[in-house]
């Protein structure tokens, strides 16, 4: 069975921190801690902090906004981060509830009913938990039968998600595989290191992923996938329950999200570039077929380096969108956000690419063509 993408969900909250703001916030924290720290600072056993602004972010990024599911810890400088309740057991939690929402307008979309569906794949960056699953609890709450699993392959997970639900098809074991990215990437960020508390926003997306005889008319071939990984700690959260308790505070920072940006901008970029270029050559397509390039959405100056490297020239607006502006980094997300946002002006037979990158590292490619 060849698969095919169905239709795509999306999630966006309804709170936004505009670089000011996160600014603002920053600036006020970095000068308080300084004033308590007054003396190690003096003494030079302390480095003091230094205040961030917007040009520094929408330079170093690309970034303007970001949104979040919760906003006045994250723009209060005495908190720092999300204030998120913990809930109950018994009622469905946080990152499953927003993984809902985006998979039921993709079932929307294409005309599907949850009932239909064979298996769920959750694939994000920060599972809120070890287990239960977030998937099974996705499945559950969508009154699917089947299967369910989640996956992290961090900002990689979605075209890892997607081969996988595709691989299930092919193989005959699955007709219809919902797969899901609930990122609340707020919650895993650091807010107060300069370097990067301007990056991450949070946001769900859906991709149904199906067999093409049952696919709605308005679908979307799937060309071809290819994945790679390459071990690197330039990108690293070392939470989890083997370090869960820290009393001296040693090493906490390395529990959040930390990276080491220049390298990874010199080693992902020709990674991912030789990467797509290679698959390109297999499938026969050349540069001036490919309408659009969907590419994940972690920094505008890789974006707009790799798509120059794949394409042979600097790539318009139209080319190579951008969603980064306005959602932040959303990890798994991005690519498929600039999927939903920028492809319903695509004609049958026109040809495009969604393509992730990121920790690992990791970089996987799903080429796809219009339907008609």
């Amino acid at each position: 069975m060849n698969p095919v993408i169905s239709a795509t969900g999306l999630w966006t909250p309804p709170h936004s921190v505009t670089n000011a703001e996160l600014v603002e916030s920053f600036n006020a924290w970095a000068d308080k801690w300084n004033s308590e720290n007054k003396a190690e600072i003096e003494a030079g056993t302390l480095e003091a902090k230094t205040h961030s602004s917007v040009d520094f972010i929408e330079k170093a990024s690309g970034i303007k906004s970001r949104y979040v599911v919760e906003k006045t810890g994250v723009v209060d400088p005495d908190y720092m981060r999300p204030k998120i309740p913990e809930r109950p057991n018994e009622e469905l939690s946080i990152l499953a509830e927003i993984a809902v929402l985006a998979a039921n307008q993709a079932l929307e979309r294409a005309g599907r009913d949850a009932k239909d569906v064979d298996a769920v794949i959750c694939a994000a960056s920060n599972m809120q938990r070890a287990y239960p699953a977030m998937a099974i609890e996705v499945q559950e709450a969508l009154g699917i039968d089947g299967f369910a699993f989640d996956m992290n392959v961090a900002c990689s997970s979605a075209t890892f998600g997607i081969q996988t639900a595709a691989d299930y098809i092919r193989a005959g074991n699955a007709k219809s595989v919902l797969m899901v990215n609930p990122e609340i990437t707020s919650g895993h960020l650091n807010w107060t290191d300069r370097d990067s508390h301007f990056i991450f926003g949070d946001v769900a997306t859906a991709v149904l992923v199906e067999a093409e005889d049952i696919a709605p008319d308005d679908h979307w071939k799937i060309l071809g996938t290819q994945l790679k990984t390459r071990f690197s700690s330039n990108i690293r959260n070392n939470f989890g329950f083997l370090n869960r308790a820290d009393p001296s505070g040693i090493g906490t920072h390395d529990k959040l999200f930390v990276q080491e940006g220049r390298k990874v901008f010199k080693e992902v970029v020709p990674m991912v570039s030789e990467m797509i270029l290679s698959e390109m050559e297999r499938l026969k397509l050349k540069p001036e077929q490919m309408r659009r390039l969907w590419l994940h959405q972690a920094n505008a100056n890789m974006n707009r380096l790799i798509s120059s490297r794949v394409l042979g020239h600097e790539a318009s607006e139209n080319e190579s969108p951008t969603v980064l502006d306005e959602y932040a980094n959303t990890s798994s997300a991005g690519s498929i956000i600039a999927f939903h946002k920028h492809s319903e002006d695509f004609q049958p037979g026109d040809t495009g690419l969604i393509c992730s990158f990121g920790a690992g590292y990791s970089a996987g490619t799903v080429f796809v063509e219009r339907a008609g």
